[in-house]
């Protein structure tokens, strides 16, 4: 592809509303980083985890070449991505490790560094550079570091009634519905002590009743989340990385853990995807055991290539993501034998990596407990059954992918 020969996209489908759809948002995001970083008296140094960033990236020849190969060809197509090189990327970098997200309605952008980053990662020289693990493993702690500063009290800066930016302000309470969550409008920010507690907030005793607690053959909803995919006959190992994104089961559960992926060979996934806006808490679908509880190290910023710039992209790679990108990955062995093992697989794509699991292997659950949690958000879940365990599923496609989420606890799938 010839980066050079077509106009940049207007617009890029970013489902759950964690960077703008309109590209001249994003854009706009940039520019004001990079005006914010020139109009200061004096010159920020970076943060050491930052300087070991940019340390990484400009002593590997190879790291140095993609990186530089990708924000050229992006800015040759014509984006705007308010810096021309990797010494000013690396400013930039610097400067949102103490951005706290403003609320907005249709300009959100969640996700900082997703938004740096966006084009240069699915140019040509992008797809292969993300892939990298040193790069990842460095991300890694750069994430880490800004997730640290989402959970202290000067993340909190948001956290108010000001209209337009305030999460508390008439029109965020309306699109987070906060009457629904545990807070205290009396109290100085609301009772969240950082940026993360209320982005991990939860829901009023009552709000999201379980669907049939008793009835073992009702699967529920284990995210507050909108359809992206069901697969059916899902197979060991297949080629996730195509353009139809078809779920590997082996590279899903990873390679140490084949004897489990190949449990649910034939089996079915149900995908889907979560909203800057809503509830992040994950909650057991069926009532059993934890058998399996482990995270996985992945890629932060890698884009399936095959999707490439297309704006009708779903978000471009939610299939591609849940065999490359950091996770969690829990398995609960369902009271019901007929059902069996489930899988849950809570994914982070970006900046959304950080997943913190509290139901550990050895503790019974029951349907609709709470079993862990995005930091700063989440993006995209799949539960995982046998072959011939389920019925039928709820939400049948083609899936409205801009519908709201189906609501925690509710009945998701019926099982044979």
């Amino acid at each position: 592809m010839d980066t050079r020969s077509s106009a940049p996209l207007a617009a890029r489908r970013r489902l759950g509303h964690w960077l703008p759809a309109n590209e001249t948002a994003v854009a706009a995001f940039r520019k004001r980083i990079a005006a914010q970083v020139q109009d200061q008296q004096v010159v920020v140094p970076l943060l050491p985890v930052v300087q070991e960033l940019a340390a990484l990236v400009n002593e590997d020849p190879v790291l140095r070449m993609g990186f530089t190969q990708a924000i050229d060809e992006a800015l040759a197509r014509g984006y705007q991505l308010g810096y021309t090189n990797v010494d000013e990327l690396m400013v930039l970098i610097n400067h949102v490790m103490t951005y706290a997200p403003p609320f907005g309605n249709s300009d959100l952008v969640g996700c900082p560094l997703n938004a740096l980053l966006d084009w240069p990662m699915c140019m040509p020289s992008g797809f292969a550079l993300f892939h990298m693990p040193a790069l990842n493993a460095q991300l890694k702690r750069v994430l880490n570091f800004w997730c640290s500063y989402l959970s202290g009290p000067y993340s909190r800066t948001y956290l108010n009634i000001n209209p337009p930016e305030g999460w508390f302000c008439p029109d965020a309470i309306k699109a987070t519905n906060m009457s629904e969550f545990r807070c205290d409008p009396k109290a100085p920010y609301w009772g969240f002590s950082s940026w993360n507690a209320f982005f991990t907030r939860e829901f009023l005793p009552g709000q999201r009743p379980v669907a049939d607690p008793t009835d073992s053959k009702v699967i529920v909803n284990a995210c507050e989340a909108t359809p992206y995919n069901l697969q059916h006959e899902v197979k060991l190992e297949d080629r996730f990385w195509i353009k139809a994104q078809p779920y590997s089961l082996q590279d899903i559960f990873t390679a140490q853990h084949q004897e489990l992926a190949q449990t649910f060979v034939g089996g079915t996934v149900y995908q889907a995807f979560l909203s800057a806006y809503n509830y992040h808490r994950w909650h057991a679908p069926v009532s059993g055991r934890i058998v399996k509880a482990y995270l996985v190290d992945g890629t932060y910023y890698s884009d399936a290539q095959s999707e490439g710039l297309d704006p009708a992209g779903p978000n471009d790679s939610q299939g591609y993501i849940t065999a490359v990108a950091a996770r969690a990955v829990l398995v609960i062995d369902c009271d019901d034998p007929s059902i069996g093992l489930v899988g849950c697989v809570f994914v982070g794509m970006a900046e959304i990596s950080s997943c913190v699991v509290e139901a550990l292997p050895g503790t019974h659950v029951n349907k609709g407990d709470e079993i862990g949690y995005f930091q700063y958000g989440g993006s995209t879940h799949c539960l995982i059954f046998r072959p011939g365990v389920i019925n039928s599923f709820v939400p049948k496609k083609p899936f409205n992918f801009e519908a709201p989420p189906l609501k925690i606890n509710s009945h998701i799938a019926t099982a044979n």
